[in-house]
């Protein structure tokens, strides 16, 4: 009997052994890198188990992993030690070898189900009752008989079952084969286990695998008329995020929860899918903006939705974060309207993750670092200065990393601070900023016109989205690059005129640790359940007015190449669409592949010489009932900002964002006009009264146009000179007919390129209302100079940036802000007045 037992053994010893190296020696043609790791947790140090399962594993081909915890340990260690194998990826087995006083059902089910090796978690318990082992794991004995049910049929079973009846029975029997069945059930476990070790590294490599999107997109029931912004918000319940994430193929350890609706990605995404291609490159522009509004935002919610939820199609939204200043100022938020919005609005638009937060109080960092190096520098001497900078530690000095690094580049090759000469010592502790050459200014996230200029000290502040550690976070592509573009941040001049780093205030680590989580995309939906990113708010008359390289990169690979990203370019496409192409896709490598080009008619009426309008005050008539003529006027900006799309070799679609007052005599018109002009296609828009259906020959545009061939270029050279590049950007795309240097200007250009920073992309500062640097020049402006009034220089994020005209880095707050109507109810905590 023994030897038949021993032979039902054998059966399947050599035939799992064999079936698991194949298995894994395909496993590892695709993934040469792989050795799957089997990880047991005991309790003292007993080693039998370890020797078996080290012997059955490398006749496999994997490792094992031993985890002593002492004999006493408390439930708490063991679960403690569990979870940290949850997340090791080398890690794709786990065995608990503990006494059964140890196997709490807390403990068995702290194992995520696909490591659960041993089969003891209830999810892979229940999953052996129901027949499923198509994603969880049998236990060893259970695993066994399933092996042998399907190579040697039911009459082994039933052989192997008269067996253990025998031994059940038979004393003899038993006394025989006591100490064989103590081996045999440990070898047999461990030839299992290890099985379901290959088993689970092969699903894990299956999962990190570009996944087929299963989106459920939400249903939209319109109402006419339409409701307020926020009550359409509320009547629709957003699916949570985790199931969002599960429908557009992200794994669970990529998120990171904020709530149920909102959520940060992990850039290791970006690591999983490398190889996956990328889908078409959307960008959406508009003409200039007036204060009637054109929709841009709501323009590129209703095109995902059509794309998504009624063409089918795979497609993400990239946004960027609203700022406090305009969502309390003049805006009241940025989430879409209508039908076209991201849900929750009240989230979108107030605080989100604390992007915004993060990056003022780092940029609040680095000026309280600037001011205490200038006062400690001016009270002590070199030696006190040195002491206090590389202090003795328990009789131990030494320089921190980023003091090794200043210490390079200052050209000292000594890494003990006792070497360095008095000499070395001076050039080392003296950064000798000048405080009338402080660049770097405080920030704060609200529109606050008193604090453009401060009489206390030598203080300036800029709203936070004009800061340049904002800039970094839309255009870098890692954590690694974040922190040398945060320490290659110019904050000043020294006295003899070179340029002072974070890197040589030494502040770079924590700036990059303030900025570890800010750096993640925030996951958010639209009104009818498809996938937006919302990441980075630099403005686009300020800053360079985009959202995040990071964000369309993670979105280009999670739809698939034949899906669809839309990003939106602030303000109109002279400003934001320019800088997307001259500045954003120079860092990215991105290649777009068609623009949506924003226009209403009520707004091109206005650039035909249509009266002003006033918040508050009704429309005057020139809005609401018909006019042809001042249509045909103001679709001289239409052309303008089309011709500007081609002179980047791009192909533009028009979407025309239609209001109730417009006719369609109107409607017409810009239609004609705009594709007599170069557009591929003009097409009227009804997102905001009626969701995603109403933008579906958008996006049918849209698919036919980006999937032809484009031929984008640059504008400039960047070794063209600074002015050149001003010069190339004032003429041919604001319409100037040159540009004027103040001498201030003239100076600062020719300390960049004594520095070597001249061959920088242009970020032009200027007004958003007008081609021009007049906000009251409406339509296409011609005949003007373009007055260069500063220049300053974001050598982190990779730009020059000329200050055009009277432009501030800090806006002011209307008369009437939009704070008036914002309130809480204190009973429902439900927040009113954001539109």
């Amino acid at each position: 009997m023994v030897k038949i037992y021993a032979l039902c053994v054998h059966l399947i010893y050599s035939g799992i052994v064999q079936r698991s190296r194949e298995e894994l020696k395909a496993i590892r043609e695709t993934n040469p890198g792989l050795k799957p790791t089997l990880a047991i947790i005991q309790a003292g140090e007993d080693d039998s188990l370890l020797e078996v399962n080290k012997k059955m594993a490398g006749k496999i081909g994997l490792n094992v992993m031993q985890i002593c915890l002492p004999h006493q340990c408390r439930e708490e260690e063991v679960i403690e030690e569990i979870l940290r194998l949850n997340e090791d990826s080398r890690v794709h087995g786990i065995f608990l070898h503990l006494p059964q006083s140890f196997l709490s059902k807390s403990v068995r089910n702290a194992i995520k189900p696909q490591k659960d090796v041993d089969g003891v978690s209830d999810l892979n318990v229940g999953r052996v009752v129901l027949g499923d082992q198509r994603h969880g794991f049998a236990s060893p004995v259970a695993g066994a008989v399933l092996e042998m049910l399907a190579r040697h049929g039911v009459y082994l079973y039933a052989f192997w079952h008269m067996l253990l009846h025998l031994h059940s029975k038979g004393q003899m029997f038993h006394k025989r084969c006591s100490h064989f069945e103590v081996f045999t059930k440990m070898f047999v476990a461990a030839v299992v286990i290890c099985q379901h070790v290959v088993r689970s590294s092969r699903r894990w490599i299956q999962e990190q695998q570009y996944q087929p999107w299963r989106l459920r997109p939400l249903k939209l029931q319109p109402l006419s008329p339409v409701p307020s912004d926020i009550e359409i918000s509320r009547a629709q319940t957003p699916k949570p995020i985790s199931q969002l994430a599960q429908e557009i193929g992200l794994l669970p350890e990529e998120l990171e929860a904020y709530g149920n609706t909102k959520a940060k990605v992990h850039l290791s995404l970006l690591n999983r899918l490398q190889h996956q291609p990328n889908g078409k490159y959307v960008l959406v522009a508009g003409i200039t903006p007036t204060p009637l509004g054109e929709g841009k935002s709501t323009v590129t919610i209703g095109l995902v939705q059509a794309l998504s939820a009624h063409l089918k199609l795979n497609s993400f939204a990239c946004l960027r974060q609203p700022s406090q200043g305009p969502t309390f100022g003049v805006k009241g938020g940025a989430a879409g309207g209508g039908y076209a919005q991201v849900i929750p609005m009240e989230e979108f638009n107030l605080h989100l993750t604390g992007d915004i937060h993060a990056i003022t109080a780092a940029n609040n960092l680095v000026a309280a670092a600037i001011d205490a190096r200038i006062l400690h520098e001016a009270t002590q001497s070199d030696r006190a200065l040195y002491s206090r900078l590389v202090p003795s530690v328990n009789g131990v000095r030494c320089f921190s990393p980023i003091q090794m690094a200043r210490l390079q580049r200052l050209g000292i090759n000594k890494s003990d601070p006792s070497d360095l000469t008095p000499e070395e010592i001076r050039a080392f502790v003296r950064l000798d900023l000048d405080p009338e050459k402080v660049t770097w200014q405080r920030v704060v996230d609200t529109n606050d016109r008193f604090l453009r200029k401060i009489t206390v000290g030598q203080t300036q502040f800029d709203i936070a989205v004009a800061s340049e550690i904002m800039a970094i976070l839309a255009l870098t592509d890692g954590l690694g690059d974040m922190r040398a573009r945060l320490g290659r941040m110019v904050v000043g001049s020294s006295r003899n005129g070179q340029p002072i780093t974070a890197d040589d205030l030494g502040v770079t680590g924590a700036l990059a640790v303030l900025m570890k989580d800010a750096i993640k995309p925030t996951l958010m939906q639209t009104l009818e359940g498809t996938p937006v990113f919302v990441h980075a708010g630099p403005f686009a008359n300020i800053a360079h007015g985009n959202s995040s390289v990071l964000a369309d990169k993670l979105a280009l690979k999670l739809v698939g190449e034949e899906g669809y990203v839309v990003t939106e370019a602030g303000f109109g496409a002279d400003i934001g669409m320019e800088k997307f192409f001259n500045i954003k896709c120079r860092t990215s490598g991105l290649t777009p592949d068609v623009v949506v080009l924003v226009a209403t008619v009520r707004a091109l009426k206005m650039h035909g010489g249509g009266p002003n309008v006033t918040a508050g005050v009704p429309l005057p008539k020139e809005y609401i009932n018909e006019n042809l003529q001042l249509v045909a006027d103001g679709c001289s900006n239409l052309k303008k900002q089309i011709q500007i799309t081609h002179l980047f070799g791009v192909p533009v679609i028009v979407a025309l964002n239609v209001f109730k007052t417009d006719t369609q005599a109107e409607i017409d018109m810009v239609c004609r006009i705009a594709e007599a002009s170069g557009a591929s296609a003009a097409v009227q828009c009804h997102h905001w009264s009626r969701g995603g259906r109403g933008s579906v020959e958008l996006a049918h545009a849209v698919k036919k146009v980006a999937s032809q061939k484009n031929h984008f270029q640059f504008l400039y050279n960047l070794q063209d000179s600074i002015v050149e590049k001003i010069r190339t950007i004032a003429q041919k795309v604001y319409g100037a007919d040159d540009i004027e240097l103040s001498p201030e200007a003239q100076a600062k250009i020719d300390y960049y390129n004594q520095q070597g920073f001249s061959a920088l992309p242009i970020c032009m500062a200027k007004t958003h209302l007008s081609l021009s640097h007049m906000p009251e020049k409406k339509g296409v402006p011609t005949g003007f100079i373009l007055p260069i009034r500063d220049i300053r220089a974001s050598i982190g994020a990779g730009f020059i940036y000329p200050l055009v005209g009277t432009m501030s880095t800090m806006p002011g707050l209307p008369t009437r802000p939009c704070f008036y109507d914002i309130d809480l109810d204190p009973v429902t905590e439900e927040i009113k007045g954001l539109f």
